[in-house]
């Protein structure tokens, strides 16, 4: 990628997306194309097709998507599987069609089966039953991956994607119903510090291990990926074409609430509901073949759940 090279970021308010831009803009690309969802709903054909027709971007970065953590996915599969899979169809065939460079489609760890070898290397992908608790939205994401290798061996296009670990990070949604387990732990110790409550009550057992990955970390690495990773005609023929993007590293949920307690300084006792589901016991990501390509990250988790309580203190009050 030139440094003027137009290049359009789907999802930039996101999580994900909002860090991409951020990083882009910091290493001095001038000329990023991005809308927001009342200006282009990406599940829409006809006004993905004419945003494409208009702008011609040289690069793509997918990362709009439906998001969430367990409550979410349990009480809206139906969206998740839906809105997913057209996002994904439509940036994807219509980068195809404008003859669009390269694409980074943005995936996730949850692809992988439940009881996948541990780390999971990426080709674990579709050996075995998925995690209940997150299939429709994984379905969606495996077909995305599939839809990047269908159309690089018919249509000789350059589409990749990356396979992220738990992403956490300032911008993050911290809404209980929503929000995955950093951001809602975040907040919940927060109010309960702000409330003088003596307990949190915590979903599971605290058995569960998963690995995280700081979202600056992430956004250079799908940076890494676009400038250096380009599946050969055999790798797109075996379907090697994403990486996993993560630190290599894991913790329990048990071990990952104290490390935020201990942060926010809250003083009072944990709480686990065994009746709640814990999810997939162990998610660790093999991230040998990015290191290989000279990639890895370089935040800690007790530095960066560190700069992301500052970061929602900041919006805390601003909004008071």
């Amino acid at each position: 990628m030139k440094k003027n090279s137009k290049i359009y970021i789907a999802g930039h308010r996101g999580l994900v997306g909002s860090a991409i831009k951020q990083a882009l803009e910091q290493r001095g690309f001038v000329n990023l194309v991005y809308r927001t969802h009342d200006e282009l709903d990406l599940t829409v054909q006809r006004d993905v097709a004419l945003f494409f027709e208009k702008e011609r971007p040289e690069y793509v970065f997918l990362a709009g998507a439906k998001v969430g953590g367990i409550n979410a996915n349990d009480k809206f599969p139906a969206q998740f599987i839906y809105e997913n899979l057209m996002i994904q169809s439509n940036v994807i065939h219509q980068s195809y069609l404008h003859n669009v460079k390269k694409l980074l489609f943005l995936g996730s760890s949850c692809i992988y089966p439940k009881y996948a070898p541990q780390p999971i290397k990426e080709d674990s992908l579709l050996t075995g039953e998925l995690e209940p608790t997150n299939l429709p939205y994984a379905v969606a994401k495996i077909s995305g991956i599939k839809m990047c290798q269908s159309y690089n061996r018919q249509y000789g296009t350059n589409f990749v994607s990356v396979m992220p670990c738990n992403l956490y990070g300032p911008r993050d949604n911290f809404d209980l119903e929503t929000s995955h387990v950093i951001p809602a732990l975040i907040r919940k110790f927060h109010e309960a510090k702000e409330n003088n409550n003596q307990q949190v009550t915590l979903w599971g057992t605290g058995s569960p291990l998963r690995e995280f990955l700081y979202v600056d970390d992430m956004a250079e690495g799908c940076l890494f990926v676009m400038e250096h990773f380009n599946p050969t005609k055999e790798q797109n023929e075996s379907g090697d074409v994403f990486v996993n993007l993560g630190s290599g590293i894991d913790i329990t949920i048990k071990e990952l609430a104290e490390l935020i307690k201990n942060t926010i300084g809250y003083k009072g006792n944990i709480v686990w509901d065994a009746t709640k589901p814990n999810g997939t016991p162990r998610k660790l990501l093999d991230v040998s073949k990015l290191k290989k390509l000279g990639w890895h990250s370089t935040t800690s988790l007790d530095e960066g759940i560190a700069k992301t309580y500052e970061w929602y203190k900041e919006v805390m009050r601003s909004n008071a």
